[in-house]
């Protein structure tokens, strides 16, 4: 039976070639068609480079080099050159060995070494073409990106994969580029942000190591440098890397490689902790530990570190995207000092949206450390309360209070309670000065080696700003639905917000004006919950009471008008301001953005009409004109799924492959109107909410034949989402 199911097996992966090979034989075969063919298995060796060149979407880019005089003379060429050497020629490499570590004591410079076994069998007569090639690549590189070269970058490595598909030098190197800029974090060298990121991610899967590791102190940056700089491939056999590579570009997820990072690391954790040699020796062991991986391991290694990234909070990625792209999408790079942080950070909005969801995922179980007085004035309804003062103050009972808390957590998941979540969150104020307490107990969990252990970016003061941007104007939708209060403290709210907005304003607007409304409500009414605040609550023996509003809100009149099946005038929707509409338009509002103006077709991803207009997700599909503010039309077209518009822009000299131009959830859509002299063409408007109204972040213009249909389909879809978003 056994040797049946081995015979079934081979079938199925010879069938997956053939289909695979088909696919691109044909021509217009995108990322998601490989996906859905290969299912992240290894690639076939003589597909390897189609498919590469798919995932890294440089299939029809032109020769970046043609236009370069070819000129090899940068300051440290003579090192650029001897690095291309050793890559491809592993006898003269054999041979210069002494002279090169001569020369190192000479000049204190560091040169990279290429494992012999591992070296690329290349032909005596095309060495000196692919010498050339190579070098041509990472000199052309530093002289177009203005970058000093140094051995130490591991460019040698990142290339040696590609270098063994055998591509053409303009394959090369728009495979090599594309992998700089995709895949290869900004600042990868010696204390750069990404490993202090990475630190932050093995404190909250695996407390004891990263505990361990940081009193040996050995930091990320001085084993993992080159895993993360080459991708594995500065340690890893030719076939192990490229079966690596074949799984990762698939994914199509920069940060993946930080999870297979951490995969390494849980895999020799019992080895690292047992270990008694000295800090050089296990710095050797961590840094050399890929190369013990096998092509059998790689299967397990991708499905450990899914389960990894599924246990993950989205802020990981969110919070850190700038990390990976162009330089231009760094500029508003995030200022936070991961070199500083206690624990991993998680924005206020993951934590309202993540106990909402069903089924799995990373769910929060959160534990405001504010003082009594703040949280009985005001506190997310579903969070424990420690009162890290206590600490200090009364050990005994902050001892019994974390006792509790655990125990809180452990029922709360059980019961499959909204307030449950295997993942600790702890909440303060916001302020550096007041959550000086909050900070000691989150280091007191992380002393115990508790993992999933993470902290509300900007504390409670981030929180109301957050629910203040997305708040509608409509009592039934305020504050009531996150905050809760203990009645007998409500004149106290004031003391938890006392100070500046974080806006740093003082008119009246913003968190500060909202907490003014709040506090009038508590004054003047309050109504009693149907169900309690979840009993573990501390501090209080008084029943918990929802904050209502019933405060004058504006003008109806003087609101936009809503457009439903049943012209719903007025009614407000959570976290989306009420001014959807549809209407004329006399003219372009020019001063307004236009988002697809700002696209970088290096960035885009390549995708097949066809397949995309099939997905079983895709309502609808109008073909329809892209229409610039000069005046240029693009031929495209608008798909609409249950919560998103995309606009897939044809690839003229591609023939059914189009770019994804543009991706917008339904629910920012915040006008639609049409020219009265030209009804087919239809100006979407998307943004989203603040206290000083509504902020347009993205304006987009289609031609769209029977332009009547599409936007009386596409506001319908509008509405449903809407709906479910009021529910």
């Amino acid at each position: 039976m056994e040797p049946l199911k081995q015979s079934e097996e081979v079938i199925r992966e010879i069938v997956k070639e053939k289909d695979l090979a088909d696919a691109l034989e044909e021509g217009g075969c995108d990322l998601e068609t490989v996906r859905n063919i290969i299912q992240g298995r290894q690639l076939p060796a003589d597909l390897r480079a189609k498919v590469w060149k798919i995932a890294l979407n440089v299939v029809g880019k032109g020769d970046s080099l043609a236009s370069w005089d070819g000129s090899l003379d940068l300051p440290e060429q003579s090192i650029i050159h001897k690095d291309c050497q050793e890559l491809i020629d592993p006898i003269g490499a054999i041979v210069q060995r002494n002279l090169i570590q001569f020369l190192q004591k000479a000049i204190n410079t560091v040169y990279i070494s290429v494992p012999i076994s591992d070296q690329l069998s290349v032909p005596e007569e095309e060495k000196s073409v692919l010498l050339l090639d190579i070098e041509s690549v990472i000199t052309f590189y530093c002289k177009s990106r203005n970058v000093k070269y140094s051995s130490c970058l591991g460019w040698i490595h990142l290339l040696k994969p590609l270098v063994h598909l055998r591509l053409p030098r303009s394959d090369l190197y728009n495979c090599f580029y594309a992998i700089m800029n995709k895949f290869i974090p900004r600042d990868c060298f010696m204390k750069g942000r990404p490993f202090h990121l990475f630190r932050l991610l093995l404190q909250y899967h695996e407390p004891e190591l990263c505990s361990f590791l940081d009193t040996k102190k050995m930091t990320p940056d001085s084993y993992a440098l080159n895993w993360l700089g080459s991708l594995f491939s500065y340690y890893c056999s030719a076939e192990v890397t490229q079966a690596i590579w074949d799984g990762y570009l698939q994914q199509a997820d920069p940060f993946f490689i930080y999870f297979l990072m951490l995969i390494i690391l849980v895999n020799a954790k019992d080895v690292i902790l047992a270990q008694e040699s000295d800090k050089e020796e296990m710095i050797k062991f961590l840094e050399t530990s890929p190369a013990n991986l096998d092509l059998e391991d790689i299967e397990d290694l991708f499905s450990l570190a899914q389960y990894y990234c599924s246990k993950t909070p989205a802020s990981f990625r969110k919070d850190n995207h700038s990390l990976f792209g162009s330089s231009l999408l760094g500029l508003k790079d995030d200022d936070t000092d991961l070199s500083q942080a206690l624990c991993l950070a998680v924005s206020v909005s993951e934590i309202l949206q993540a106990n909402q969801q069903q089924g799995e995922g990373v769910r929060f179980f959160v534990v405001d450390c504010r003082p009594a007085e703040q949280y009985n004035a005001g506190h997310l309804s579903t969070a424990f309360h420690l009162d890290s003062d206590l600490m200090l103050q009364n050990p005994s009972e902050f001892a019994q209070s974390v006792k509790s808390l655990l125990e809180a957590q452990k029922q709360s998941i059980e019961s499959g309670s909204i307030a449950g979540g295997e993942h600790l969150c702890f909440m303060g104020s916001g302020r550096e000065e007041e959550d000086m307490y909050m900070n000691m107990v989150l280091a007191h969990f992380l002393q115990k080696n508790k993992e999933y252990v993470s902290i509300a970016k900007g504390g409670f003061m981030a929180l109301q700003q957050h629910l203040a941007d997305i708040n509608v104007e409509g009592p039934e939708n305020g504050y009531g639905h996150w905050i809760a209060s203990t009645s007998g403290s409500r004149s106290s709210i004031n003391s938890s917000v006392d100070g500046d907005s974080p806006n740093g304003s003082s008119d009246g607007k913003g968190v500060k004006s909202l907490v003014n409304k709040m506090t009038v409500a508590l004054k003047t009414k309050s109504v009693n919950v149907k169900e309690k605040v979840i009993s573990f609550i501390e501090n209080t023996s008084t029943p918990v009471d929802r904050i209502p509003f019933n405060i004058p809100w504006p003008d109806r009149a003087s609101l936009e008008r809503h457009v439903s099946s049943s012209d719903r005038v007025g009614k407000p929707y959570r976290g989306v301001k009420p001014v959807f509409s549809i209407g004329d338009e006399e003219e372009y509002d020019t001063d307004e953005i236009d988002s697809s103006s700002m696209s970088d077709d290096d960035r885009k991803e390549v995708v097949n009409i066809q397949t995309w207009i099939n997905k079983p997700d895709v309502k609808y599909n109008f073909p329809c004109n892209e229409v610039k503010e000069n005046g240029h039309m693009f031929p495209s077209h608008l798909l609409v799924t249950a919560t998103h518009m995309y606009c897939l822009r044809e690839i003229p000299s591609r023939k059914g492959l189009a770019y994804i131009q543009s991706r917008q959830a339904l629910n920012s859509v915040v006008k639609i109107t049409s020219k009265k002299k030209h009804p087919e063409l239809i100006t979407f408007k998307y943004g989203n909410s603040n206290t000083s109204g509504i902020e347009i972040l993205a304006v987009e213009r289609y031609l769209i034949p029977n332009a009547g249909d599409a936007t009386k389909a596409i506001k319908q879809q509008i509405m449903k989402v809407l709906d479910a978003l009021e529910s």
